[in-house]
């Protein structure tokens, strides 16, 4: 047996527990359960163990202590239940993270979901970490390569950094975070999959992922019918795998999909347990575990590595305002907007350049790479403001020197969004420039700009 086994088998049998605090089912008030004779050996948070009638097992965890009475909320509907059935307090939740769940696709305790058997490895981690302290962590580090032009140039990524991901349903978010696990340097990368619909993980690990992603990554699943408790502990446990890795050095890419049904989860958790809703149906502590996730991700201390962390956020009706993206966006070192028109007319990835922001600038970049970016949202901008009016035919080019540029310009770098970068920044930034280049016009003599009649509409980037 590989002495990695050894440890992990030493480790179980260490954490075996003789003896159990039993106690027995007191009530059942809709989906939470209220037992007794545990109100002095349960926590909250700990797990338990229900043995229903006919020997059938539901577990869940405890959610609130009153008197002497413990209340359970369990991982399925208590069917089956019945008052005095016996209750076992199977102690806090952990994670035992190790390299041989590399490729592999477990639920948020660490069980596998692909068929294959999966040992824990020795060292148990709670599943709420405390992140790195503010003073000794590095400062963000180098521009990573991430495959796609977009992001190689004009919202660079740079290793420690953490950025949000805001689409409504349909926009491909899943798909840019499938190119991103694929494409970005990283040693590992860990996606958590919150509230997906089943049959769309296996599509997303076999289909989308890939195994040339598969090869590097863990993907932590909490599927739409889990309950709400377990949904809600998937980003935290796959970011206590992303905390294993960079305490071993390694730089770890971490994805989460989404937090808007993470924070979804904790609000049915939340209400359960008695907290009354505020945030348009939110409850305020909502803040406090989006914060507190956000944060167990960055730069690591000196002798650790880094969790370069994408979070997306499923806005309905793309408000930016609603609170969940405003929490988020307000804790972000970035956040790149993905917009419904121009996945529409076939650009992926639809990412909206003016709408959006990389944080990392202007150190991630050079001052002519800045300059070039800076240029780009000039000529963006001066288009996106007399759109309507050059579809209308009321442009005439030698008006305006800069919406000239912008209309010769406009769908070289429409296109240019939309492409792959697989030789890095650099090489991507070089194409930028040769195209910018050409929106260059030849002034005449005195300064005069030749005049013509109106301008075609561009054309538009094919899908």
């Amino acid at each position: 047996m590989p002495q990695e086994n050894l440890a992990a088998l030493r480790a179980q049998i260490a954490g075996v527990q003789p003896v159990r605090a039993v106690g027995r089912v007191q009530s059942v008030d809709g989906t939470t359960i209220w037992l007794r004779g545990l109100a002095h050996s349960a926590c909250i948070g700990d797990r338990l163990r229900l043995i229903r009638q006919g020997g059938l097992p539901l577990e869940g965890e405890v959610l609130r202590i009153r008197d002497d009475l413990v209340a359970m909320l369990p991982d399925e509907p208590p069917e089956g239940v019945a008052r005095d059935d016996r209750v076992a307090v199977l102690g806090a939740p952990t994670l035992a993270p190790c390299d041989a769940w590399i490729g592999r696709v477990i639920d948020p305790y660490g069980r596998p979901l692909d068929g294959a058997p999966l040992l824990p490895g020795p060292d148990p981690r709670p599943f709420r970490a405390s992140p790195p302290p503010a003073a000794a962590r590095r400062r963000l580090g180098a521009r990573l390569g991430t495959g796609l032009a977009v992001f190689d140039t004009m919202l660079p990524i740079v290793q420690g950094q953490r950025i949000g991901l805001f689409a409504g349903s349909g926009v491909g978010k899943s798909s840019l975070l499938a190119q991103l696990a694929r494409g970005m340097e990283a040693d590992v990368v860990v996606l958590a999959l919150v509230g997906e619909r089943g049959r769309e993980v296996q599509e997303f690990v076999q289909s989308v992922l890939g195994p040339a992603g598969m090869a590097r990554s863990v993907v932590v699943a909490a599927t739409s019918d889990r309950s709400a408790m377990e949904r809600r502990r998937c980003p935290l446990a796959a970011m206590t795998v992303a905390e294993h890795f960079r305490d071993q050095g390694r730089h770890v890419l971490f994805l989460a999909d989404s937090i808007t049904r993470f924070a979804e989860a904790h609000r049915e958790v939340a209400i359960a347990a008695g907290e009354m809703p505020a945030l348009r149906g939110h409850p305020p502590s909502v803040a406090n575990q989006i914060m507190r996730l956000a944060e167990r991700a960055g730069p690591g201390t000196a002798s650790a590595g880094d969790i370069t962390a994408v979070f997306s956020v499923l806005v309905a009706g793309s408000d930016m305002d609603e609170p969940i993206a405003d929490i988020l966006r307000g804790v972000l070192d970035g956040h790149v907007v993905l917009d419904r028109q121009i996945a529409e007319r076939g650009r992926f990835p639809a990412v909206d350049l003016l709408r959006s922001v990389s944080r990392s600038l202007p150190e991630a970049a050079s001052a002519a790479e800045n300059a070039q970016i800076a240029d780009v949202r000039r000529l963006l901008g001066a288009y996106d403001r007399s759109e309507t009016m050059i579809r209308a035919g009321l442009y005439r080019e030698g008006e305006d020197p800069v919406l000239d540029q912008s209309v010769r310009v406009w769908n070289d770098l429409d296109l240019f969004l939309a492409e792959a970068s697989p030789r890095g920044p650099d090489s991507a930034f070089r194409k930028l420039a040769s195209l910018l280049a050409r929106a260059q016009v030849a002034q005449r003599p005195g300064g005069q700009q030749p005049r013509r009649g109106p301008a075609p509409a561009p054309r538009v980037a094919g899908r």
